[in-house]
């Protein structure tokens, strides 16, 4: 297991939009599109809340991006 290394720019960005509760759009590599804003993030996963309020835990490396949904 590796140490989870807060100073990243990756991991500072999520912060950011956790710390705003921004609302995002993650593409995962299954083609999957989901939308809501990052509850929570550690080393391995993210926590995404959706407009229901479900909380939607998504491995990392499943992930092909993520961007603000404007």
């Amino acid at each position: 297991m590796s140490e989870f290394e807060t100073g990243l720019p990756s991991i500072r960005l999520i912060q950011s939009y956790i710390k705003d509760k921004e609302q995002v759009e993650i593409k995962l590599t299954t083609g999957d599109l989901l939308v809501g804003r990052i509850f929570w993030q550690d080393h391995s996963c993210l926590c995404l809340v959706d407009a229901s309020e479900t909380q939607i835990l998504i491995s990392r490396p499943t992930i092909a991006y993520i961007k603000p949904n404007v």
